[in-house]
């Protein structure tokens, strides 16, 4: 192991360590947090804490630097600390950390105990806690790193108790009184420790020892917490007093009488945590009812059977087990009958089986009141089926499954079952076909496991297709899975499929809803909260809550959140089914209307607190069918339209496969703003082509030209600019056609950003002299506002801030009574570089500062990248390359968030340049090297010529003639598209001379 935390901090293998405090506390953050970045913000706050010095940045910068410098010298590789734009992560193999190896080394250890290995378990958990060499991480005070060490003490602790609780259990008792002493010592409040150290002394004879050490507890807890012991530790006590744990041969357990016990299936996969914390449960909290639900197919009956197996030395009386049959095409099995098959089990004669069910049950509990059994209850209907089934013994533990949560018992701990983790569900297909057959194709095994939704039952069904069908590839499987056939006629074996598990749990629901269920296979998207499920049933919002609460108790579907549900892949699937048959057409297609029309309306009021074109008409909505929907709770707002993201693009494409084309192009033009302004581009091109296609099929050629418009938006920041132009000389078209006047102004003034952007200044110019003119023709002030917002922009890339600050200072006064807050913004950035350019010094600065803060409030993104470009610009020029590097980073991070290709290119340069100023030319020419091949890739050419230009600075000393290569090819981009930068390039050719 290269990184030891269980003790002082310990790199390299052996006893080295660093010993520079702050380095020390850097290294431990990144260490407690191996395989994450660390953000710079939370190391600044463990070294420094509350008082930060200015320069703490550059500090930590060179506590890294110190790190890597160390690490070569104890031969760790350096590269294992990685720099990210955010902060700092440690890269670390999986044996490479002590505290990795700990966690693992208890996870197996508890899988062996879950198993009932009790011998490999102990031996287990002995090896993990071998790894200890004192507190983690001692000797450093920070308080972020003393906070996240504590917890990995107190997993310590917990495994030793674990261990202890084993070897108690194994006869070790006088082995562990030496270390139970110490550790009460040390832990005088861990009633856990206190109850085993009572344990050890009572069976080796010292029970007034044992009492001696509850009395200390007790007036402890009363001093230090002012409580009584726990009821746990005072019933141990009690127990002692009475001598019941006098020190006497070793028990053998007698031969259990009853063993009706389904045999536990050898592939039991995936459910070893599970296992082991059920386990650890029951043990602690003395469980006597323990319920399972979950959805068909999770794996409620085997996780039960093996739980059961697990503890049969417990309960060494009597295993037995019945099917309820509540899920299944026999009607339930009556709690009567249920009775007197147990009774049998327990060998009770039928001649003194009464006919009472009261009488039944009173003699169930009489047969096991002094046995210690564990009952499995399989596949319960409801909580009247198995009320009358419980055990009133305290030495019974009962186990419970169904696809029901059973609200209605009394007694019982539930625990949902959730479908396998991805590796867990490639294991079981692997037990199933063989490791050898997934080993050679894991990809089609994925694939496979994937679309069975980490479903148990459907992966074993999957498993046993390929296993009966030894010359098909996994790919096969795969293919038949993902290529449009309904995933359910393939999870098939014999009699048993998925299809008919779900069809079951369907026909256990009240006909409201399997209506909202069949109904609820037409929303397209991953989630679906109340409002949409309320809108396609067509019945209110407290009905609807209702009518998915009753979903969610047969596992027909899970609340995430409140009011957020989802459907698994496969019970989407039955429920898609179900709603395709012709016979609810009609029902289908209103319910499909109900839908897009409730969120094409709440869209567009929450996309209007982002959208700021002031020169494009709302376009007209249909009226609402479900105003109550629309009008319920709070004004929908961004974080609507987060979390209903994706559903919103599935329902621009539903709209289009349901024919409702005019549905379509206005729900992709209602959330433009949103995608836009958050960088969603993708998404927001995927969407509005999905648009562009309804509008043609509609013919509705102003639809098409908004379309256009707003995919250029997209392929501009994609740097996507011939198909950004193209867009909108259609888009021109369309509105000089229509005669829609304050439309072209708006087209006018989109193509002029992209002219500016490929290098065409000029004609950027007189594209937006078309729109002013029009716009003022028409009386339209608003629209001027945001012509200026493009003309200030193009003037200030062109070189001509004087000009640019003029344009400006009108866009500020006319925003004032005439536009947005947007507007006003832009304005008051634009003045704010304009001035700065002209070397107007602090006012400049102070105004850009304000501007910065006005765009972060707006969630301007591209702004704001922007603006802390300048600003990063300004401290390098002023000599503070450190702190432009600063400025460049958030830059960069502010241009990802925009999804902006271009600005992203920009933001690398401006960080190249600040690089090569703070004496690094080597990581400045890798970061220009690479923007001229992203530059060069998405043709932005102003970049390429940035690109080449820092290439040549870099190589300036080192290598001239290379230097010079490089600046003419600088210089003849920046003479093509128009740039001011080529001015400094020929000045600096003409030095080399």
């Amino acid at each position: 192991m290269r990184f030891g935390i269980l003790g002082p901090l310990r790199v390299g293998g052996g006893e080295a360590t660093v010993t520079a405090g702050r380095d020390r506390t850097v290294l431990a953050m990144l260490l407690l947090r191996s395989g994450r970045i660390v953000p710079v913000e939370e190391l600044v706050d463990a070294v420094w804490e509350e008082r930060p010095p200015a320069t703490a940045r550059a500090q930590l910068q060179t506590c890294v630097s110190r790190l890597r410098r160390r690490f070569v010298q104890l031969d760790v590789p350096p590269e294992t600390i990685v720099t990210d734009p955010v902060g700092y992560a440690a890269r670390i193999g999986p044996d490479e950390l002590d505290a990795d190896v700990f966690a693992r080394g208890v996870d197996v250890a508890r899988a062996a105990l879950a198993a009932g290995q009790l011998a490999e378990a102990r031996r287990l958990f002995r090896e993990a806690l071998a790894l200890w060499r004192g507190p983690a991480l001692s000797g450093i005070p920070s308080r972020s790193v003393r906070r996240r060490a504590q917890a990995l003490d107190e997993h310590r602790l917990a495994a030793l108790e674990e261990c202890v609780d084993i070897e108690l259990r194994l006869g070790h008792a006088a082995e562990l009184l030496d270390e139970l002493t110490e550790s009460v010592d040390r832990h005088p409040l861990r009633e856990r420790l206190r109850a085993q150290l009572m344990l050890a002394l009572a069976a080796v004879g010292r029970q007034a020892e044992a009492l001696a050490v509850y009395r200390d507890g007790r007036r402890l807890y009363a001093d230090e917490l002012g409580i009584e012991p726990g009821a746990a530790l005072q019933e141990l006590h009690q127990r002692v007093l009475a001598g019941d744990l006098a020190r006497s041969a070793p028990d053998r357990l007698p031969a259990a009488p009853v063993r009706c016990l389904p045999r536990a299936i050898s592939d039991f996969t995936g459910r070893q945590e599970t296992l082991a914390r059920l386990v650890k449960e029951i043990d602690e909290d003395h469980t006597s009812v323990q319920l399972i639900d979950g959805m068909a197919g999770s794996g409620k009956t085997t996780l039960a059977i093996h739980l059961a197996t697990a503890l049969v030395e417990r309960y060494p009386d009597a295993h037995l087990f019945i099917d309820l049959h509540g899920h299944s095409e026999r009607e339930p099995v009556s709690p009567a009958a249920a009775l007197a098959a147990l009774l049998r089990q327990l060998g009770v004669p039928g001649e003194r089986i009464p006919v009472d069910e009261d009488e039944r049950a009173a003699l169930w509990r009489s047969e096991l009141a002094d046995r210690r059994a564990v009952v499995v209850l399989d596949n319960a209907a409801s909580a009247g089926q198995v009320a009358p089934l419980l055990p009133s013994g305290r030495g019974t533990l009962t186990l419970i499954t169904s696809r029901r949560r059973l609200t209605g018992l009394d007694e019982g701990r539930p625990s949902s079952l959730a479908v396998l983790d991805p590796d867990e569900g490639l294991e079981l297909l692997a037990k199933v076909v063989g490791v050898e057959r997934v080993a050679a194709e894991p990809e089609a095994a994925a694939e496979v496991v994937r679309r069975c939704g980490y479903l148990p039952l459907a992966i074993r069904l999957a498993g046993a297709r390929l296993a009966h069908r030894p010359r098909w590839r996994i790919a096969d499987l795969a293919a038949r899975l993902a290529g449009g056939r309904d995933a359910l006629t393939e999870l098939v074996a014999g009699e048993r499929s998925v299809g008919r598990a779900f069809a079951l749990s369907y026909a256990q629901v009240t006909p409201a809803a399997q209506r909202m269920f069949r109904l609820l296979g037409l929303h397209p998207g991953p989630r679906f909260d109340n409002r949409a499920a309320a809108a396609l049933a067509d019945v209110s919002l407290a009905e609807a809550q209702d009518l998915l609460d009753e979903l969610v108790d047969a596992h027909l579907a899970e609340e995430t959140e409140p009011g957020r549900f989802r459907f698994h892949d496969l019970v989407r699937d039955h429920a898609q089914q179900l709603v395709a048959d012709p016979a609810v057409t009609a029902e289908r297609s209103a319910a499909v209307e109900r839908m897009l029309n409730v969120h094409l309306h709440l869209v567009t009021a929450a996309a209007r607190q982002l959208n700021r074109s002031t020169t494009t008409a709302p376009f007209p909505v249909p009226p609402p069918l479900r105003a109550d929907l629309i009008e319920t709770g709070a004004s929908p707002g961004i974080e609507w339209l987060d979390e209903h993201r994706f559903s919103i693009a599935a329902m621009v494409r539903l709209a289009e496969q349901e024919g409702r084309a005019a549905y379509c192009w206005q729900l992709a033009y209602a959330g433009w703003s949103y995608w836009y302004s958050h960088g969603h581009l993708d998404e927001l091109i995927e969407i509005h082509s999905t648009g562009l296609r309804a509008a043609e099929r509609l013919g509705d050629e102003a639809a098409i030209a908004t379309m256009h418009n707003y995919l250029a938006s997209g392929y501009h920041r994609q740097a996507r600019y011939g198909d950004a132009v193209a867009s909108m000389e259609i888009a021109v078209r369309l509105r000089e056609r229509l005669g829609d006047r304050v439309g072209l102004a708006g087209a006018h003034k989109n193509l002029a950003a992209l002219r500016s952007l490929i290098g065409n200044a000029t004609v950027a110019l007189r594209h937006l002299d078309e729109a002013l003119a029009i716009l003022r023709r028409e009386g339209h002030e608003a629209g001027v506002v945001a012509v200026f917002t493009n003309q200030a922009s193009i003037l200030l890339t062109a070189g001509r801030p004087a000009e640019a600050l003029a344009v400006a200072h009108r866009q500020l006064l006319l925003s004032r009574t005439h536009g947005t807050l947007y507007d006003t913004v832009n304005a008051m950035g634009h003045v704010a570089i304009a001035r700065t350019r002209l070397g107007h010094g602090e006012p400049a600065v102070r105004r850009l500062t304000v501007a910065l803060a006005m765009k972060r409030r707006l969630g301007n993104w591209y702004g704001v990248g922007e603006l802390l470009n300048e600003i990063g610009a300004l401290e390098r020029a002023g000599g503070h390359p450190e702190v432009a590097l600063d400025r460049h980073r958030e830059a960069l991070v502010a241009m990802i968030e925009a999804g902006d290709r271009g600005g992203q290119c920009a933001s690398r340069n401006l960080l190249a340049r600040a690089l090569l100023a703070a004496g690094d030319p080597g990581s400045a020419l890798d970061l220009h090297r690479r923007v001229l091949a992203d530059a060069t890739r998405l043709d932005v050419r102003h970049e390429q010529a940035r690109a080449l230009d820092g290439i040549a600075r870099c190589l300036r000393a080192s290598d001239p003639v290379a230097a010079r290569a490089h600046w003419t090819r600088a210089l003849a981009l920046f003479r093509q598209v128009e740039a001011p930068d080529r001015d400094e390039v020929e000045r600096l050719l003409a030095e080399l001379d």
